[in-house]
């Protein structure tokens, strides 16, 4: 960067500030199948949620991925348990695992389901130095007793947005979801389900896009002029 280039923006430290870097945008690609972790919000016998939760399992190992679906069955309120609780290290061990991921939530009150909202709290947003979700992606998806609504989905794109996930635009909001599964469970042809492929296909692309280069997607300016300050701190305590 010239000294002029650095004169028209005098607040900024020059030495943190990086300009995008085409070659590390573009790495080898991995090899290995997607990984892709689904919640959803329900404990109910017969959830909605559930089912388009499988329905989505089955759409994204289509597509090549190996996938992996929590039941949040068992798992405490947060901090009612330790998070040495099984259940918790089980799904803060899913979480890790993934490079991508799909939330499924009933709509109740206008809102999420306190059974998501607890399984995405127990999630944490730093361990240490570590991001767990920072840079994964994310669809986010509602189902519906009554007309469709979009509540529920915009409060997880708010959630996605504070775990630092890539969230994609597409998503899915399923009405009178009682009316769209058959009896043996399966989710019948409609537009609905076109729009859970379309969510699906659009998470596989932008997971294969991304996973190899989320940390650098992620890698920010402040956080690097945080990070050289803590270090010179630490130097500086060590030589006294």
């Amino acid at each position: 960067m010239s000294a002029t280039a650095n004169a028209d923006i005098p607040a900024a430290a020059p030495e943190h500030l990086h300009s995008p870097d085409l070659l590390r945008l573009r790495p080898a690609l991995s090899a290995h199948r997607p990984r892709i972790l689904i919640l959803y919000g329900s404990l109910r016998a017969v959830s909605f949620s559930r089912l388009l939760a499988r329905e989505a399992e089955r759409l994204l190992e289509h597509f090549g991925c190996e996938v992996r679906i929590f039941d949040p069955t068992g798992l405490p309120l947060t901090d009612a348990e330790p998070a040495s609780h099984p259940k918790v290290q089980e799904l803060r061990d899913l979480s890790k695992w993934s490079e991508g991921q799909v939330w499924v939530t009933p709509e109740r009150h206008g809102a999420m389901t306190g059974v998501m909202k607890t399984q995405i709290d127990w999630i944490p947003l730093s361990v240490g130095s570590v991001r767990p979700t920072q840079g994964k992606t994310l669809a986010v998806m509602q189902v519906s007793g009554g007309s469709q609504s979009f509540n529920a989905i915009n409060q997880l794109r708010v959630l996605g947005r504070w775990m630092r996930m890539i969230t994609i635009p597409n998503q899915s909001s399923v009405a009178k979801a009682f009316q769209e599964f058959d009896a043996s469970g399966r989710m019948k042809p409609s537009a609905y389900y076109d729009r859970v492929v379309d969510v699906c296909e659009e998470l596989v692309k932008f997971t294969l896009l991304t996973r190899d280069v989320s940390s650098y997607l992620t890698d920010r300016y402040s956080e690097r002029k945080e990070n050289a300050a803590k270090l010179e701190q630490r130097v500086s305590l060590r030589s006294i």
